[in-house]
C-alpha cells in the first residue's frame, strides 16, 4: 500500500526523466535504487518517463547481465526483463521512500547484498512499489524533477498496474514513527564502524559491475560541463531535446576512490561480453 507521504517543495505529481534501459528496469521493479549526483527532493510517488535516446543493444545486455548477477547473490535466477524499452514515454511510477549516501547503503546490512551493490553513485534514491502503465503515454521530458501536466496525470493514474518484481525490498525506517526518516546521514551511526560489504568478487560479478559502469558513462560524457538544476522545476518553455542534459549527469557510476577487482578486467574481455560498448579507462 502506498505510504502517505507529503512531497517536498512545489511538487504535486513529480516526474523524473531517465534513459533506457534504466527507466524500464526501475518501473519493472528490477532496479530498486535510482542513483543520482544529488539527494532526492521528494518522498512518495515519483512518475518515471523515458528519454528520447534509443538504447544500444550492448547497453541493454550489460545492464541485464548486471542485474542477473546481483540477484543471483540472493538466490534469484528467474528475472523477467522487459520485452521492449520504449523511449519518450511515461512508463509508470515508483514510491521513493528515502535517500541515502552511497557509503551508507553499501554498508547497510539490513538490506540484501544485491541491493547494496546498486550503491554506485553519490546519492541513492530508495524505491518501492513499482507500477507500470498498461499503455505508456507519449510525452516529452524535462530536466530534474518536474510536475506532470494535470491532464496527463489524470489519465495516467487510471492506467496503472502493479508489478510482480523478482525480489521486492522493504527498506526499514530508522524511526518507524517518521516516514521521512530515511535521509542522508540517518543511518550513518549504524554503519560508521562497518566497511562496505565484501562480496566474493567472482569474475562474473566484477564483469557485471564494470559493464554497468561503462554503460552508464556513455551518457555522463555528454554533459561534463553543465550544472545541475535538480532543485528547481524545469521551465515550461524548455526545449524537449534538452531533457538528456540533466539525465546524463546522473548515470556516472564510476566509483570515486574505491579500488576493487573490477579494475583488473580488460577492455577485451568486456568487449567480448557486451559487443560494441565502448570502454573508458578505469585506472
Amino acid at each position: 500500500m502506498r505510504r502517505n507521504h507529503s512531497n517536498s517543495g512545489n511538487y504535486r505529481n513529480p516526474c523524473l526523466t531517465m534513459h533506457q534501459p534504466w527507466a524500464s528496469l526501475l518501473v519493472y521493479g528490477i532496479k530498486r535504487v535510482e542513483g543520482r549526483s544529488w539527494p532526492a527532493p521528494i518522498t512518495g510517488r515519483l512518475w518515471i518517463h523515458s528519454a528520447s535516446k534509443v538504447p544500444e543493444e550492448s547497453t541493454i545486455k550489460a545492464m541485464e547481465y548486471f542485474y542477473k548477477e546481483i540477484y543471483a547473490l540472493n538466490g534469484i535466477s528467474d528475472i523477467q526483463f522487459p520485452q521492449h524499452y520504449p523511449v519518450s514515454r511515461l512508463l509508470g511510477c515508483v514510491e521513493v521512500v528515502g535517500c541515502l549516501t552511497r557509503d551508507e547503503l553499501a554498508c547497510w546490512e539490513m538490506v540484501p547484498e544485491g541491493v547494496r551493490l546498486e550503491a554506485q553513485t553519490d546519492y541513492c534514491w530508495l524505491c518501492e512499489w513499482p507500477q507500470k502503465l498498461l499503455i505508456p503515454f507519449e510525452m516529452r521530458g524535462y530536466q530534474g524533477v518536474y510536475n506532470l501536466e494535470k491532464k496527463i496525470y489524470e489519465a495516467a493514474v487510471r492506467g496503472l498496474s502493479p508489478v510482480n518484481s523478482p525480489m521486492p525490498v522493504k527498506f526499514p525506517l530508522p524511526d518507524p514513527r517518521n516516514p521521512f526518516s530515511l535521509k542522508p546521514g540517518s543511518i550513518s551511526a549504524l554503519t560508521s564502524n562497518l566497511k562496505a560489504s565484501e562480496v566474493d568478487k567472482s569474475s562474473s560479478i566484477s564483469l557485471a559491475i564494470a559493464g554497468a559502469q561503462t554503460a552508464a558513462t556513455q551518457f555522463s560524457k555528454k554533459d561534463q560541463n553543465s550544472r545541475s538544476t535538480a532543485w528547481n522545476n524545469a521551465p515550461t518553455n524548455m526545449n524537449a531535446n534538452n531533457e538528456d542534459t540533466e539525465v546524463a549527469r546522473s548515470y556516472n557510476l564510476r566509483s570515486r576512490g574505491r579500488s576493487t577487482e573490477k579494475d583488473n578486467i580488460s577492455s577485451t574481455e568486456l568487449n567480448m561480453k557486451f559487443g560494441d560498448l565502448t570502454l573508458p579507462s578505469y585506472h
